[in-house]
């Protein structure tokens, strides 16, 4: 707490105080005989907290206010708490008279106890009695009550770090010198990583504007670009689970060591192999970091004002935040992201932006955020720079089976094919198809419906193997499905691929002819990418919209080579207008302000759940004890994501475990480690 205040510019004596204040009411003999054998109450709920600010006169009564702040939201909100366990609700449904008789009950006999500890630690500590403490808790109803709109910096500095201590422990003295800590990017400055290969690495970034637009194609050096952008601590925002842990790895040997750098997804965890590095995983979401990647949806609570979100605001206040791949998502998502510039930008935040393919509609709202061109360093490559990097020649089909008839050739001639398709059943069955027809050829399969540690697995069989021409000589076969498309560091020789979306399918094709030499640029030297035309109906055409994949397709050369320079207005063409879904009611921001009453924080957003963020999961039957009984970590390393929409579906009779995510439990026959899981419909589902 004291490093957290300091580095907000607080009092960390005070914080120490609240530090030890907040858990101080643990002392109630309730707590303790429920902490001895969890035997459930019939008595009004006991809120450790509230218990604990009957402690206040312990402290000089102008400290009070900071004290509060700190410790009676910490746990539940004080109005509409979602279980109506705040201070303010427990006493409008039970009565201001009995929430203080039930939080000081016995009050005699344990208070000695808790000022005892309080003194212990150094605090000078003298007995409280039953009169004061009455006074205190009256005092910290009418404080809560007249509360305005607005977040409290305290409620999030105690709440991170208590999070914090409480996950390493033991360990906290030692963590704590890293935390909020400038990290040392000498790596990405040094004279050595410039080249006239990456032109991104030739470019000065000493721009005094804070923010940054770049428009770049694959492997014109954003990556270095953005970060010689960047003054602070950094966090750095990728769309996919793949990309993101393809960056993390990048930083690892970018960064000195003990560098805090830290990574944040789903099933994060599953990147730190080494049991030596428990204090790699139980940081990834605490606070403090150097370096973080991460999806914007981690940071989403402060747009939705969801449990925990002040903290997040804290540490993210001032720094330097890349949003990467913007372009990449959803349409609510982007509005998402779109309202998640807005809070950072009242955060003091300095946004640095990358695309490889921004439509000119969607760049022009980011520009207007930041601030129009006074206040954002915006960077092109020129037409001739651009034509440098024309390394594909498309290829349109009418269907799968004239874009499968390359396969034959590209085996003869031992490349490495990548077969991309929009959804996971048809990877599937292309899968199976390929392997039956070419058994001798290598093949994998990658997309996101495998547990997540074979997920994780495949990931490195594809980067460490599959994608090696030393491991793989003779060439060999990858069906995936988009998971393949954003930042994934992989160069194959060949793709076909169902139409996706324009920005999309030059995603896609960088994972073609990827890595830049002098000698392929010096000889322009292209590589095929064939493309199977769009389904013929709306619903085939899922998860995109068929009127974008009809123009999308429209808008490529057939048998000629794709110019770097064209893909502007042909991205243009396709997103003449910028489309955001409005997330205006699931915002508590309007205006800069925030419509949230201090110290309270939202339940369970809707808005996570329409971005299917909180996706459901699956579990196979075999696997049910492994989950019930393990970790955290065990129960992500076995889960299977899946659309919400799978929850309505009749494709098993076994139920959902009570346990972790309360998973769907599917028959054993429906996982194979090869395939992933597949959705047949049980005939006895109940």
């Amino acid at each position: 707490a004291e490093k957290t205040a300091a580095s907000l510019g607080l009092d960390p004596v005070i914080a120490k105080s609240g530090a030890y204040l907040h858990d101080i009411g643990k002392t109630h003999p309730d707590f303790q005989k429920k902490l001895r054998d969890h035997s459930p109450s019939v008595k009004i709920s006991l809120r450790h907290e509230i218990s604990s600010i009957l402690f206040l006169p312990v402290f000089p009564r102008e400290q009070w206010d900071t004290l509060i702040d700190m410790i009676i939201a910490h746990h539940r909100s004080p109005q509409r708490d979602s279980r109506s366990q705040g201070i303010l609700d427990l006493v409008e449904y039970e009565g201001e008279k009995e929430v203080f008789y039930r939080h000081s009950e016995g009050w005699d006999d344990w208070s000695p106890l808790a000022v005892d500890i309080l003194n212990s630690l150094g605090v000078s500590a003298a007995p409280v009695s039953y009169i004061d403490a009455r006074k205190a808790f009256s005092y910290t109803i009418e404080y809560c009550t007249a509360k305005k709109q607005g977040w409290s910096v305290l409620k999030g500095l105690l709440i991170g770090s208590d999070y914090l201590a409480s996950a390493i422990a033991e360990k906290t003295v030692s963590v704590k010198d890293k935390l909020f800590q400038i990290p040392d990017l000498s790596y990405f400055r040094s004279p050595g990583r410039k080249s006239e290969l990456y032109p991104l690495s030739l470019r000065d970034t000493n721009d005094p504007r804070p923010h940054t637009i770049v428009s770049a194609p694959t492997g014109a050096g954003k990556t270095d670009f953005l970060m010689r952008r960047c003054k602070s601590r950094i966090f750095y925002t990728l769309p996919f689970q793949a990309s993101i842990n393809a960056m993390f790895q990048r930083f690892k040997d970018a960064f000195p060591p003990g560098t805090d750098l830290r990574v944040l997804h789903a099933s994060s965890k599953l990147l730190v192999k080494s049991k030596d590095d428990y204090e790699e995983k139980v940081l990834q979401e605490m606070i403090g970091s150097s370096v973080k990647v991460l999806t914007p949806f981690q940071i989403s609570s402060l747009i939705t004002g969801t449990k925990g979100f002040e903290a997040v605001a804290i540490d993210v206040s001032g720094t330097d935040v890349i949003l990467d791949e913007i372009h990449s998502y959803s349409e609510i998502a982007q509005a998402l992201v779109i309202e998640i510039i807005r809070v950072l930008l009242n955060l003091n935040c300095r946004i640095h932006v990358g695309t490889a393919t921004m439509p000119r509609s969607l760049f022009d709202k980011i520009l207007e955020l930041l601030g129009g061109h006074e206040n954002t360093y915006v960077v092109n490559l020129s037409d001739e720079i651009l034509d440098t990097f024309n390394r594909h020649k498309v290829f349109k089909h009418n269907d799968e089976a004239s874009a499968l008839s390359v396969i034959p050739e590209a085996i003869e001639k031992k490349q490495k094919i990548l077969i991309v398709s929009n959804r996971v059943k048809n990877a599937q069955r292309r899968f199976i198809q390929l392997t039956t027809q070419y058994p001798e050829t290598p093949a994998l399969l990658i997309h996101s419906r495998f547990r997540r540690k074979d997920r994780a697995a495949l990931e490195d069989l594809l980067k460490s193997k599959y994608n090696s021409s030393i491991e793989m000589p003779d060439g060999c076969i990858v069906v995936s499905t988009q998971v393949v498309e954003v930042s994934l560091d992989i160069s194959f020789d060949i793709m076909i691929t169902d139409t996706s979306p324009l920005d999309s399918l030059i995603q896609r094709f960088g994972r073609i002819n990827r890595y830049r030499t002098q000698e392929s640029v010096k000889n322009s030297i292209i590589k095929e990418v064939h493309v199977i035309a769009p389904p013929s109906d709306k619903r085939s055409s899922l998860p995109y919209s068929k009127e974008i994949l009809d123009k999308s397709f429209s808008l490529l050369p057939d048998g000629d080579i794709l110019l770097e320079r064209s893909l502007q207005d042909k991205i243009n063409e396709v997103y003449p207008s910028l489309d955001l879904r409005s997330i205006s009611t699931s915002s508590v921001w309007n205006n800069g302000k925030i419509r949230l009453k201090e110290l309270c924080h939202n339940p369970k957003s809707v808005l996570m759940q329409m971005l299917d963020i909180d996706s459901a999961s699956c579990i196979c039957f075999s696997d049910r004890v492994a989950y019930e009984s393990g970790s955290a970590e065990d129960r992500i390393s076995l889960e299977i994501p899946v659309p919400r929409s799978a929850l309505f579906r009749s494709f098993t009779n076994h139920g959902r475990s009570d346990f972790g995510t309360n998973p769907l439990i599917v028959p054993d026959e429906l996982y194979h480690n090869n395939f992933g899981l597949t959705f047949l419909e049980s005939d006895n589902f109940i």
